[in-house]
């Protein structure tokens, strides 16, 4: 029976680690979010053939 110990992979750079407040993982994660949201707001324009602004009542 072999002991093999579990390797990380190697990466040019360090994974950010979660923190608290204003950080660069925190954009990275506010950034995302953002464009998931801008792909289902397009999605949302060519499903119901509306812009957003008539859509929620606006225009």
């Amino acid at each position: 029976m072999s002991s093999q110990q579990p390797t990380q992979p190697e990466t040019d750079e360090p994974q950010p680690i979660p923190q608290f407040g204003w950080n660069s993982y925190a954009e990275i994660i506010n950034g995302r979010f953002a464009m998931i949201g801008f792909v289902a707001l397009l999605l949302l324009e060519v499903l119901t053939r509306q812009s957003f602004l008539s859509w929620i009542g606006i225009q």
